[in-house]
C-alpha cells in the first residue's frame, strides 16, 4: 500500500469512535473492532486492492477477547510486509470517569470485582505495551469531540485531496415546494423568465438559446459572479469545521429554466475547482 494502514487502539472511551468518525468523512474505509487474527488477511486484501481501498484504518481494543495476547505479535509480523500506523488513544482518568459516567455505558473490563476506577486503571496497565509500540499517542483528555475531529483533520487528511465534503447543488421550481434541508438557498426568480419568450418555453436551463436569453441581462452575469464568489469564501470555511455534505438550493418558478442554467453554470466552476459534487434538477422533468 502507498499510505500507511492504519491502526486505531487505546484506552476505553478516548475517543476511538469519534477519530474512526472523522477518518469516515475523510474518506477512509474503516473496521471497527475486527478480530486479531483476521488483521493479516485484511492487511493483504487491502494490499492487492490499493486502487480501490487507498486508505484504511482499523479500531481494535479490548472488546476483543484476544487483543491483548495476541496483537503484539500480529503488529510485529504485519510490520514486516505493510507500512503500518499505529495510532494510541489515551486520557486522564478523572475524564474517562466523567465521560463513561455521561454515557453509562459499562467499561468493558467491568465486572463484579471491578468498579469503573478500577477498570481504568487496570487497562492503562494492561496496555501499557501496546502503547510503547504505538507510532503516534493522541492525548484527547482536553478534547471535545470536535476539537478531536479537527485534530484528525490537520494531521491526516490527504494534501492530494485536501476536501472530502460533497456539494449537492439541486435546482427546484418553488410552485412544487421548497427542498427541505438545505443549508444555502438562492431565489433566481428576480431574473426574466424565458417560459414566457416565444421558442424557449419548452426548453430548459440546458439548451444554449435559454442561456444566451439569460446571458443578456446584466443582473443574471452579475449575480452568477457574486455568488460564486461567495461560494469559494464558504466552501472552505465549511471543510474547516469538518461538515461532510453542503446542500446548495437553487430556485425559480417552475423549476425548468433559470434555476436549471444556474445551477448547471455552478457546477462548471466548481467542477474545475475539484470540488466534489453532486448535481440534481428536481422538477426538470414534471410536465
Amino acid at each position: 500500500m502507498t499510505r500507511p494502514f492504519l491502526i486505531l487502539t487505546g484506552l476505553s472511551g478516548s475517543g476511538k469512535s469519534a477519530a474512526m468518525r472523522a477518518f469516515e468523512d475523510m474518506g477512509y474505509y474503516c473496521v471497527d473492532n475486527l478480530p486479531v487474527v483476521l488483521i493479516p488477511v485484511f492487511a493483504d486484501l487491502c494490499a492487492r486492492s490499493r486502487d480501490e481501498l487507498p486508505q484504511v484504518a482499523l479500531v481494535l481494543d479490548v472488546r476483543e477477547r484476544r487483543f491483548l495476547e495476541d496483537f503484539p505479535r500480529t503488529l510485529a509480523n504485519i510490520r514486516k510486509s505493510h507500512p503500518v500506523c499505529l495510532v494510541f488513544f489515551e486520557a486522564s482518568d478523572r475524564v474517562l470517569t466523567r465521560r463513561f459516567g455521561e454515557t453509562r455505558r459499562p467499561h468493558p473490563m467491568a465486572d463484579d470485582s471491578r468498579g469503573l476506577m478500577d477498570s481504568i486503571r487496570f487497562e492503562r496497565e494492561a496496555l501499557a505495551h501496546i502503547r510503547t509500540m504505538a507510532d503516534r499517542i493522541i492525548d484527547t483528555t482536553a478534547f471535545s469531540v470536535h476539537d478531536l475531529k479537527t485534530h484528525i483533520k490537520d494531521n491526516y487528511q490527504d494534501e492530494d485531496h485536501p476536501s472530502t465534503m460533497l456539494v449537492l447543488l439541486q435546482s427546484f421550481g418553488y410552485k412544487y415546494g421548497v427542498p427541505p434541508d438545505m443549508d444555502l438557498m438562492f431565489d433566481v426568480r428576480f431574473i426574466s423568465n424565458p417560459f414566457f419568450v416565444d421558442g424557449l418555453k419548452n426548453l430548459n436551463g440546458r439548451d444554449e438559446a435559454v442561456v444566451q436569453f439569460l446571458e443578456e441581462q446584466r443582473e443574471y452575469k452579475i449575480f452568477l459572479e457574486k455568488t460564486m464568489d461567495l461560494l469559494r469564501f464558504l466552501l472552505p470555511l465549511y471543510i474547516r469545521e469538518g461538515k461532510s455534505y453542503l446542500r446548495v438550493g437553487i430556485g425559480c418558478t417552475g423549476g425548468k429554466h433559470r434555476s436549471v442554467a444556474v445551477t448547471e453554470h455552478f457546477s462548471r466552476l466548481l467542477a474545475d475547482a475539484g470540488t466534489r459534487m453532486q448535481v440534481q434538477h428536481r422538477d426538470l422533468e414534471r410536465e
